[in-house]
C-alpha cells in the first residue's frame, strides 16, 4: 500500500490545485469526486474496451483493505484521471466530463461500489444510500453516473444496476467476471471497513480545457519516462510511510548493503528470493510480476517488522553476491562447486540460495551441501544431453529442500533422466556446457588455460586426413555425413592446452595426435594412443567416457522416476485471460495416479472441487475452509446471475472466473487438502506454446 498525507481539495491558490490556460489539476478524494451531484463520465467512442482481469480487481481490494486499518490521515492515491469537459455534441447529452485516460480504473471502482451496494442494501440502507450516490444520480436511478460508450453500455448498466436478466447467466464479459469477484469475496460483517478504505483512495483530476492538446497530453501522462522497475517499486514500498530517520535508517542500514552485494542483478536477487521464500514461480511477464509477488507476501510492514525482514533480506543479497561471484566464497571446495552450477545459468538460485542460507546457519553440513550441489549439476546435464526443459523445476524443488535434505534427494532423483537415457544422449548428441564436462572428466583446473579440441574438425578442410593418406574431399558421401554427425559428440572431444590447439588447429590427424601426446592432461594424451581416427575410434571412446561420466553427474539412487514433461499441479503456469489456444492446453492430468483426460483450465477446477467434496471428509472440509479464507469458489447459495455448478444440495461452485483464478484456486485447495505433490499436468504441444 503506498500512503500520503490526506488532501482536501482547496482553492485554486493552493498547491494542491494547479490552473494553466487550459489545464486544471486538482488532488481530490475519489468517492467525493463521484459522488458530486453534477458528475456524470462519458466513455468516449475510441476508448479501448475493459480489461481488467481478477488479479487487478484482488489487488485494489487488497490495497482499499489495508488503507481502511491504517491511520485516519493515511490515504491511497491510485494516480491521475485525465478528462475534458462535455461539448454539445457528446454522445451523451448529460455528460459533465468526457474520459480520455482513467476508465479501467473508473470502471472497476464502479463494479466494487455496486458489489458492496447489492450485498448490504437490505442490512444497512443508510450506507446503501451513500454507495448509490456514487453509482447513479439523483433523480435518474436508471442510468450509471460512469456511462461506458454504446457496444458496451447495456452490459456495464445491467450490471452495476442489478437488472440481469436469467438469459444474461451464460454471458461472458469482463464487467460480470469482476462484479462477481468482489460480490464472492465481501463480506457484509466488513462491508464498513471496506467503504472506509474506499473513502481514503484519492486522485489528481487533471481537465482539459476547449483549447488543450487531449491527445499530447494523454501521451505525457503515459508515455514519458521509464517506468519503475519491479526492485524500484519494492525499495518505494518499503520506504512509504516512513518517517525520515527511519528511512534513513532502513536506506543505509538494509537497502544499500542489499544493492552493494547484488549490483545490476538487484531485480534478479528480488525474483529468485521470492521463489526460494514461497516455493511458486514468480512471472516476470506482463510487467510487475515481482512486485506484486513481494506485496503479496509482505502485505503490511510497520517498522519494527520491516527491520526484522531486511535484516533477512541483506543476509539473502550478500549470499547471492557469492553465487554471483563464487572466488569470494569463504571455503575453495564450496566456492568451485557454485562455479560449477553457474555453468547452468542463474534459474537454479533460488535453491542454491536456499542451500547456501542452510550451510551458513549449521543446518546443513558441508559434505551434504556439495552433495546437493554436485546432484543439481548432475540433474540439469542429465536433462541438457537428453533434451528434456528444465522450465519450472526450481519452484519445486525449493519446496522439497523445505521438507529437508532427504526430500530435495528424492525430488532430484525423480527427475533426474536415467543412466540408460543419458547413455544414447551422448552416444548421439551434441555435448552441452563441453568445456565444463570435459575439464571435469579431466581434472583440469578452472584456472588452466585449455580449449576445447574437435578432433575431427566441425567443418574440414578438403586437405583433412584421418590416417594420413586419404584427404578428406576423397572420402564417401557416408563417410563424411558419418563424421559430422559424430564431429560434437563425447568421444570426439577432448581438452587441450592453448599453446598445443593453436598449433594444430584444423590439422590432419596425424599432426593432431604429436601435439596430444605432448599434452599434460590424461584424457588427450589417451586420444593420441589411436594409430587412426575412425567412427569406431569415437564410439569406444563415447563408450570409454560415458562410464566415467556417470561417475562424476550420478543419479540419486531412488527407484521411481517421473515422466520428466510432467509439471507439478503447484508449478502450473498461469495465463491472463483466456488466451488462444487454451481449450486444448493439457494432453492429461495425472491425479493421485489416475489418468484424467483434461483439456482445459475450466474443466480441471470443476473437476477438482466436485473430488475433493465427494472424496472424503477432510477433503470435503479442505474445500469449505479453502472457501471460507478466500471468499469462494464455493458458496451456500447463487448469490448474483452468473454460470454455477450445483456440487451438492445447498453448494454451488461459481463457474464465471478467468483462468488465473480458476487455476490459482486448483493449487490452493489441494494444497489445502494435502494432495497438490500428487497431481501433475501434461501439457499440450499447444499448452507449451502458448505465452
Amino acid at each position: 500500500m503506498r500512503t500520503m498525507s490526506t488532501v482536501t481539495t482547496a482553492p485554486d491558490t493552493s498547491p494542491a490545485s494547479l490552473r494553466a490556460a487550459n489545464v486544471e489539476a486538482t488532488a481530490v478524494n475519489t468517492i467525493g469526486w463521484l459522488a458530486a451531484s453534477d458528475t456524470t463520465i462519458v466513455v468516449p467512442v475510441y476508448q479501448r474496451q475493459y480489461r481488467w482481469d481478477i488479479g487487478g480487481c484482488e489487488q485494489l481490494l487488497s490495497d482499499i483493505r489495508a488503507v481502511s486499518q491504517a491511520d485516519a490521515t493515511d490515504s491511497h492515491f491510485i494516480g491521475s484521471i485525465l478528462s475534458t469537459a462535455s461539448s454539445g455534441d457528446d454522445e451523451d447529452a448529460t455528460a459533465h466530463l468526457v474520459l480520455i485516460d482513467g476508465q479501467q480504473r473508473l470502471t472497476t471502482l464502479m463494479l466494487l461500489v455496486a458489489a458492496l451496494h447489492h450485498t448490504l442494501r437490505e442490512d444497512d440502507p443508510t450506507l446503501a444510500a451513500e454507495l448509490e450516490r456514487v453509482l447513479v444520480r439523483a433523480g435518474d436511478p436508471d442510468r450509471t453516473k460512469l456511462r461506458p460508450h454504446r457496444a458496451w453500455a447495456e452490459v456495464f448498466e445491467s450490471v452495476v444496476l442489478d437488472r440481469r436478466s436469467p438469459a444474461d447467466a451464460t454471458r461472458e464479459s469482463r464487467f460480470d467476471d469482476n462484479y462477481a469477484f468482489f460480490r464472492s469475496q465481501i463480506r457484509p460483517g466488513e462491508a464498513a471497513a471496506i467503504w472506509r478504505g474506499l473513502q481514503k483512495l484519492e486522485h489528481v483530476s487533471i481537465t482539459l480545457g476547449p483549447d488543450a492538446n487531449a491527445q499530447q497530453t494523454f501521451e505525457s501522462l503515459n508515455s514519458t519516462g521509464e517506468p519503475l522497475r519491479d526492485h524500484e517499486l519494492i525499495h518505494n514500498y518499503v520506504l512509504m510511510g516512513l518517517t525520515h530517520d527511519q528511512q534513513s535508517e532502513i536506506e543505509n542500514d538494509y537497502w544499500l548493503p542489499i544493492e552493494q552485494a547484488t549490483g545490476e542483478q538487484i531485480g534478479a536477487f528480488w525474483r529468485h528470493y521470492l521463489v526460494m521464500l514461497t516455493g511458486r514461480e514468480v512471472t516476470t511477464v506482463g510487467g510487475r510480476g515481482v512486485y506484486d509477488a513481494f506485496r503479496q507476501e509482505f502485505p503490511r510492514l510497520d517498522v519494527d517488522t520491516l527491520r526484522e525482514r531486511a535484516a533477512q533480506w541483506r543476509e539473502f543479497a550478500e549470499i547471492y553476491g557469492v553465487l554471483l561471484d563464487p572466488q569470494t566464497a569463504s571455503e575453495p571446495q564450496i566456492g568451485q562447486q557454485l562455479a560449477y552450477v553457474g555453468t547452468f545459468g542463474r534459474g537454479i538460485f533460488p535453491l542454491v540460495l536456499r542451500l547456501s542460507h542452510d550451510h551458513a546457519h549449521g543446518a546443513l553440513g558441508t559434505d551434504d551441501f556439495i552433495a546437493s550441489l554436485e546432484q543439481l549439476q548432475s540433474l540439469l546435464l542429465r536433462r541438457k544431453i537428453v533434451g528434456t526443459t528444465t522450465d519450472r523445476l526450481v519452484a519445486r524443488l525449493c519446496r522439497a529442500a523445505e521438507q529437508g535434505r532427504g526430500e530435495l534427494v528424492h525430488a532430484i532423483a525423480r527427475i533426474t533422466p536415467s543412466d540408460e537415457r543419458t547413455r544414447v544422449g551422448l552416444k548421439y548428441g551434441d555435448l552441452p556446457h563441453a568445456h565444463y564436462v570435459l575439464g571435469r572428466l579431466a581434472g583440469v583446473s578452472a584456472s588452466t588455460p585449455v580449449d576445447v579440441e574437435h578432433v575431427v574438425p566441425i567443418a574440414p578442410s578438403d586437405d583433412w586426413s584421418p590416417d594420413g593418406s586419404r584427404r578428406w574431399a576423397e572420402l564417401s558421401d557416408d563417410e563424411q555425413n558419418s563424421f559430422r554427425a559424430l564431429a560434437r559428440t563425447l568421444g570426439n572431444l577432448t581438452v587441450l592446452e592453448q599453446d598445443l590447439a593453436e598449433r594444430v588447429f584444423d590439422a590432419s590427424f596425424p599432426a593432431k595426435r604429436t601435439a596430444y601426446a605432448a599434452s599434460g592432461i590424461d584424457l588427450t594424451r589417451e586420444v593420441a594412443a589411436a594409430s587412426v581416427w575412425s567412427t569406431a575410434a569415437i564410439a569406444a571412446r563415447t563408450a570409454l567416457l560415458t562410464e566415467r561420466f556417470f561417475e562424476v553427474w550420478r543419479r540419486p539412487a531412488v527407484v521411481s522416476i517421473d515422466d520428466d514433461n510432467l509439471t507439478p499441479i503447484l508449478d502450473a503456469k498461469k495465463r491472463r485471460g483466456w488466451p488462444r489456444g487454451w481449450e486444448r492446453e493439457f494432453d492429461y492430468v495425472e491425479f493421485r495416479g489416475e489418468h484424467w483426460e483434461v483439456p482445459d483450465v475450466r474443466y480441471l477446477f470443476n473437476r477438482v472441487f466436485r473430488r475433493l467434496w465427494t472424496e472424503s471428509e477432510p477433503s470435503r472440509q479442505a474445500v469449505l475452509d479453502f472457501s471460507a479464507r478466500r471468499g469462494g469458489p464455493v458458496y451456500p447459495a447463487m448469490a448474483w446471475n452468473g454460470q454455477w455448478d450445483e456440487i451438492a444440495e445447498g453448494h454451488y461452485l461459481y463457474m464465471g472466473w478467468d483462468s488465473t483464478y480458476m487455476l490459482s484456486a486448483v493449487q490452493g485447495v489441494l494444497d489445502e487438502a494435502g494432495w497438490a505433490s500428487e497431481v501433475f499436468l501434461k501439457y499440450s504441444y499447444i499448452g507449451d506454446a502458448m505465452p
